[in-house]
């Protein structure tokens, strides 16, 4: 008796150049579904979030800010910043420059050159995941788009619009390309086996480091600001940091670069540790304030998030847990008892504490992944061999010192390069509004205030000479 012949689904036949047989549709499918999650983080997540978050005189600016950033990100990554971050090698830590726009370059099979690990006798193939380049470009974009977001942060409330649209494409270009090459793209990094399974170092670290010296260089806030800041509107706020849980759901689900066991472990354990990271702050709230506080929940939220995604596919539920706890208290002791006593601290004015939620929660949880991560997750994702935390014996120790130094490497790059770049900006534009543009706020800065509402508020008025000057505007 004749076999029955298997009928093939028209969708999964190779009809046309639109499906290659290289192309896995799930994983297509999840990547670009992961990338659009990670954007909506930033556009609107961040955008909202920060928006709450400030006084409300800086709600327009703190939102444009981020608006602006996620959108001037895209031309500098298509046109040279992505090939720099996952090219062709340059050198150790950098790739070489190129365009990332032409039908030849983007249709093909996604593909990371660098990532080619030769130690010996021993290869790895580069990674090659099953779906188009444009959609890994579209992919890492939205993380570089949220990283210089996040660095915004620390300078909310008092840096200059103009200085900020300058700082945008060079931070991208000089910093942020080097740390993503390094450990993900196949730079010296990540042939040595430093452990950054979705941006613990290359997006959080970089972007708290980079955050606080900004802030340093940029100045404080006003006076009266950095002594009374409430919030204008914390539902809004919440709602923004809704959008960033979730969207952390593709931040780390995406990362093996396929619809896989090991992206869905990713998702719980993300979850697991953000929820017992945001239930611990609150506790130290309530033991030491005597109540729970919203904006404490969120910073509880943001470090769970942060501190387990340099592992988030490496190690086990148990063990999201013990970060979650982790995350839940070691921020929360250098932002709400250490920085009251270090003078460094006290001296530079970082409006959000990005240097605690993503710089501590960041090297907090490299770290943790250098003792933690199991040695058959590590086989799953990783491209070096025998990788596992300290916890599992072999070269564990190691690797936990691999951790630190990689740490350190980011921290120094950030450090440097972002106080170069704005030394530079400062040449020729001011980095902080002038003393009349702060008393005032969105209106100085953008002509326009988030709400409109009558008799309350200033405004700005220019004299004959040209000084800007306040009155209180009258309910009429």
């Amino acid at each position: 008796m004749a076999a029955a012949a298997v009928v093939v689904p028209v969708a999964y036949r190779n009809a046309s150049a639109a499906v290659p047989d290289w192309l896995n549709k799930g994983d297509n499918a999840w990547q670009m579904v992961s990338a659009a999650l990670v954007g909506l983080q930033a556009m609107p997540g961040l955008v909202i979030l920060y928006a709450g978050l400030v006084k409300k005189k800086w709600a327009l600016n703190s939102a444009f800010m981020a608006l602006y950033a996620f959108a001037a990100v895209m031309p500098c990554w298509v046109l040279w910043a992505y090939k720099m971050s996952f090219g062709n090698r340059l050198i150790p830590f950098l790739g070489k420059p190129g365009l990332a726009v032409s039908q030849d370059y983007l249709i093909p099979q996604a593909f990371l050159p660098s990532t080619h690990y030769v130690d010996g006798a021993l290869e790895t193939a580069a990674i090659q995941p099953w779906y188009p380049m444009a959609t890994m470009v579209f992919f890492q974009y939205a993380f570089a788009a949220l990283t210089v977001i996040l660095l915004a942060g620390s300078v909310l409330a008092r840096m200059s619009i103009r200085a900020w649209m300058v700082f945008v494409p060079l931070w991208i270009t000089f910093s942020y390309s080097v740390g993503a090459f390094s450990v993900w793209g196949g730079g010296f990094l990540f042939q040595w086996g430093v452990m950054d399974y979705s941006g613990g170092y290359v997006v959080h670290l970089a972007s708290g480091a980079a955050g606080f010296t900004a802030a340093y260089w940029v100045g404080p806030r006003l006076k009266e600001d950095r002594e009374e800041f409430p919030p204008n509107n914390l539902l809004l706020a919440l709602a923004g940091a809704g959008i960033l849980w979730m969207g952390w759901t593709g931040f780390n689900g995406g990362d093996p670069f396929a619809a896989n066991v090991d992206s869905s472990l990713a998702v719980l354990n993300t979850h697991i540790c953000a929820a017992t990271s945001l239930l611990v702050w609150t506790c130290w709230d309530v033991l030491f304030f005597k109540k729970p506080s919203v904006i404490g929940a969120i910073n509880g939220m943001i470090t769970g998030l942060v501190c387990i995604t340099p592992g988030a596919g490496l190690v086990q539920g148990w063990a999201a847990i013990v970060m979650g706890i982790a995350s839940g208290t070691v921020p929360w002791y250098t932002m709400m008892v250490l920085s009251r006593k270090l003078p460094l601290l006290q001296k530079v004015d970082d409006t959000l504490g990005v240097l605690h939620t993503h710089g501590v929660a960041g090297i907090l949880g490299g770290a943790l992944t250098g003792l933690f991560a199991h040695p058959d997750l590590s086989s799953m994702f990783l491209a070096v061999p025998n990788s596992n935390g300290a916890f599992y014996g072999g070269n564990g120790g190691v690797q936990f010192l691999k951790q630190l130094a990689g740490a350190a490497f980011i921290i120094g790059w950030n450090v440097v390069v972002t106080s170069i770049i704005l030394v530079v900006i400062r040449v020729v534009i001011p980095l902080r509004m002038s003393e009349e543009e702060l008393k005032i706020g969105d209106d100085a800065a953008h002509g326009e205030e988030a709400y409109s509402l009558a008799g309350q508020g200033q405004r700005e008025k220019f004299s004959h000479n040209g000084r800007i000057q306040l009155v209180e505007s009258q309910i009429p």
